[in-house]
């Protein structure tokens, strides 16, 4: 999920490997125009979404050149013990060329829920919302232990959607939307849905002002 964060000057992107107690990668800097810069490397973060959790990556600041179209790696190892389930980014503080900066490094981890608190398998749905002047057929869900996905097909296929979900009435962190403009496919992908819950909640909204809701009861 996520391809890291681009801009004019230089790409920021987070490679790692997931290991039971700990995260161990590398934050990899590429130049991307035809000029050298200097990166100061200050601080980085891992952050989960939608918990209202940001700490500390253990890394020592460092100053780096970045040349034209080469990669530098920074590597790091990141313990996970200690965060609470859910899903997770790591992001990093950098000045370029004394311009200051945070950058996500576009890859998520989860650290996973108990397994006999998540609700697993496939829902049935089979309706058909009106989107304006699109239709929109939200087909199943497939619920998983680290997320949840909500597989939909969208005619006319290229009409914009944005998605919301809700758990017995409270917010479910949407983690992305995919949508293929070509065929009309798209899922929506969320934290996983609790076996406590009994009624998901999905929200779509078009091009305009238009929305459309929709509540799944779940067995």
């Amino acid at each position: 999920m996520g391809a890291g964060h681009l801009s004019e000057t230089v790409s920021v992107r987070a490679r790692f490997e997931r290991f039971p107690a700990t995260v161990k990668g590398a934050f990899i800097l590429r130049g991307e125009d035809a000029d050298p810069h200097q990166v100061v490397l200050r601080e980085a973060h891992v952050v989960g979404l939608g918990l209202g959790v940001r700490s500390p990556v253990p890394m020592a600041a460092a100053t780096l050149d970045v040349v034209p179209h080469r990669d530098v790696f920074v590597p790091f190892e990141l313990p996970v013990s200690e965060l609470a389930p859910g899903w997770y980014s790591l992001t990093c503080d950098l000045e370029i060329d004394g311009t200051p900066g945070t950058f996500d490094g576009g890859r998520r981890f989860s650290i996973p829920w108990p397994r006999a608190t998540v609700r697993r398998g496939q829902v049935k749905v089979d309706e058909r919302l009106s989107l304006g002047d699109a239709t929109v057929h939200v087909e199943h869900l497939e619920c998983g232990g680290d997320s949840v996905k909500v597989l939909l097909r969208i005619d006319p296929p290229d009409h914009p959607v944005t998605a919301k979900l809700s758990a017995d009435g409270g917010r479910l962190e949407v983690l992305e939307v995919e949508l293929d403009p070509a065929s009309g496919r798209g899922k929506v992908t969320a934290y996983p849905v609790m076996r406590a819950v009994s009624l998901l909640g999905l929200e779509l909204k078009g091009r305009g002002h238009e929305t459309a809701a929709l509540e799944v009861r779940l067995p």
